[in-house]
């Protein structure tokens, strides 16, 4: 099986102040009075050849106003996704395509459209993550109202963007900032693709964004939902992180979780993924930590895992997993980590020893 080298981009949010709702400031407070453009540039300086391309929210970090002055520093590096910002508007506290206003819904899609345009002029894919889309309490909303609205919103947008032939990457996540977000799991996320392809749209050009501690908070298995969307031609991109699993955590990539992780990349190698452009992004938060440095960290933990699969017998690999025989697999994976005939002799001589 030929490997090929999949790209990478990052969110430029990782470089911000990273406010907690304990610490609005953010702690990286050198980056709060930051312009996007100087955040742009400190980002193409430290982080360099590593990082294929960026990622943008608009309208707040990419927009009308700042595009050419960003397309003019990233230099040789490309601007691959540009992700909705709409749940960092406060007019949209109570959703933006689910809003009880209609005047506020039409506004939503308006703004999301002119992302599309945008996409199509920098030859971009645009992420939706509904963050602000759900609901905080039971009795709160309608639901039948809530999901009606929200799948005309994405219906009207993936149309648009059909006209202007950029692809629309969905991303789920369970909870923060609403407290249940309507397309909150994989499962969800299907569910409104086939809802739209139902109602009459073409759905060819949207695909799922897997963003990894979404799925770790939902106790979904990365490498089985990467599999599960290949098959359905549904897997379009990825955003790289790690944590504990209970919170949006967007820790370094590899940090934890890692056997889920080689497993993804396992997944990833066999399947082929990155042959059709698709890329593995990288959302971290790192909070207090040296913030280009944490993201050097994670693309080198995510290049390891690559070097180790490179190791790997995947031919091995697939029939042992055809057998469901975990001992062969471990097997497998471990001598790849270094855990191979020396090894164990000198773990047999350890012993001998006592």
């Amino acid at each position: 099986m030929a490997k090929q080298r999949v790209k990478n981009s990052v969110g430029i949010w990782a470089l911000s102040p990273l406010a907690t709702r304990f610490m609005p400031a953010g702690y990286h407070q050198s980056a709060v009075g930051e312009t996007m453009e100087d955040r742009t540039a400190r980002a193409v300086d430290r982080l360099g050849i590593l990082v294929d391309g960026y990622e943008f929210h608009y309208p707040n970090e990419i927009n009308e106003d700042n595009i050419k002055k960003l397309k003019k520093i990233l230099g040789p590096h490309d601007i691959y996704a540009i992700a909705m910002g709409l749940h960092c508007m406060p007019e949209f506290a109570l959703g933006g395509f689910t809003n009880p206003q209609k005047e506020l819904r039409e506004k939503a899609v308006s703004i999301v459209k002119k992302a599309v345009d945008m996409c199509r002029e920098t030859g971009s894919k645009l992420i939706i993550w509904p963050g602000g889309e759900g609901y905080n309490y039971p009795f709160q909303a309608s639901y039948s109202d809530m999901w009606d609205y929200f799948i005309g919103a994405i219906q009207e947008v993936v149309e648009y963007a059909n006209s202007k032939k950029v692809t629309v990457l969905l991303e789920h996540k369970n909870s923060e900032p609403a407290m249940k977000i309507l397309m909150r799991n994989i499962g969800m996320t299907v569910f409104v693709i086939n809802k739209i392809k139902e109602l009459g749209t073409d759905t060819a050009n949207v695909k799922v964004n897997m963003d990894w501690q979404h799925l770790i908070m939902n106790g979904e298995n990365l490498a089985e939902y990467a599999a599960l969307l290949t098959k359905e031609n549904l897997l379009g991109h990825h955003h790289g992180n790690s944590g504990w699993g209970l919170f949006d955590d967007d820790n370094m990539a590899g940090a934890m979780n890692f056997m889920e992780t080689l497993a993804l990349c396992v997944e990833l190698r066999m399947t082929g993924y990155g042959k059709h452009g698709e890329r593995v992004g990288f959302d971290l938060f790192p909070y207090t930590e040296n913030q280009t440095e944490a993201i050097k960290r994670s693309i080198l933990h995510w290049e390891f895992m690559e070097s180790t699969v490179d190791k790997m017998d995947l031919a091995a690999l697939a029939r042992a997993r055809k057998n469901k025989d975990a001992i062969k697999c471990y097997e497998i994976v471990y001598e790849a980590l270094g855990l191979d005939k020396k090894f164990i002799e000198k773990v047999y001589g350890k012993y001998a020893a006592r």
